[in-house]
């Protein structure tokens, strides 16, 4: 099995008549792009085969940026996501592709990706928390620490009660400011535990990873959410939903 990887496909699109242009998610390269020549062809075994949310085992080859993927096998069959949580997926996916330089090793990351993906598939309820805690995940791992438990600028341990509100590069300090940035102390034990037991963190949980993911993400919008809004009309008359992203 030398030189294969487990990985996953973050997206694809049709490269020349037969081939298709990957951004590959791998366990110990981490996000590479690669040309798979005549996977697009009738005749080809790939076909089906290299889709998003599909576990696989590749190897590739070549220099330079594009690389050539060599062979491709499912491990198994795609995690069945559907509806908002393939809506939800496709955001993890475009979050990976957006903020991790190429052929930058993630193996941690992989694995959180991974129960991330697992975890939407087999909800039955509101894919938010796998979404909050992997977003908690990525940014650690692109080295966005911020200490959750302590008022930074007191060094006390926060106060369920006590409302702090975050300034970008100091952390929480208490403050009797109420707004965009502030939050009480339970939703920082939230957010330290990556729990969330109600609908109060779930919703400071978002407003914290949208401020920290912006910096990485720029000015650019993303498509996944653009994509989810145009979801929505089509479910809301059957129930209320709102965007997990």
């Amino acid at each position: 099995m030398e030189g294969w990887q487990r990985a996953f496909v973050l997206h694809s699109r049709p490269w020349s008549e037969t081939s298709l242009l990957l951004d590959l998610f791998s366990e110990e390269s981490g996000r590479v792009r690669l040309i798979a020549k005549g996977a697009r062809s009738r005749r080809s075994n790939l076909k089906g085969t290299l889709q998003p949310f599909t576990p696989l085992l590749v190897r590739w080859g070549g220099r330079g940026e594009v690389k050539t993927l060599r062979s491709a096998e499912a491990v198994s069959l795609a995690l069945p996501l559907s509806g908002i949580t393939l809506y939800s997926g496709l955001y993890v996916n475009e979050l990976i592709s957006r903020v991790l330089e190429d052929e930058t090793r993630f193996s941690e990351l992989f694995f959180d990706y991974l129960h991330c993906i697992q975890a939407l598939a087999g909800t039955s309820g509101s894919p938010e928390p796998a979404l909050r805690r992997f977003e908690l995940a990525l940014l650690g791992h692109l080295g966005y620490g911020v200490d959750f438990l302590h008022c930074a600028g007191s060094g006390e341990e926060v106060s369920d009660t006590m409302t702090y509100r975050y300034r970008e590069e100091k952390g929480f300090i208490a403050s009797l400011v109420v707004d965009h940035y502030s939050f009480t102390g339970h939703e920082l034990r939230a957010l330290a535990n990556r729990e969330f037991p109600d609908v109060a963190t779930l919703r400071a949980a978002k407003r914290f990873t949208r401020m920290a993911l912006k910096p990485y993400l720029g000015g650019k919008p993303l498509k996944s959410r653009e994509l989810f809004r145009q979801f929505v009309p089509k479910i809301r008359p059957l129930k209320s939903t709102q965007d997990p992203q």
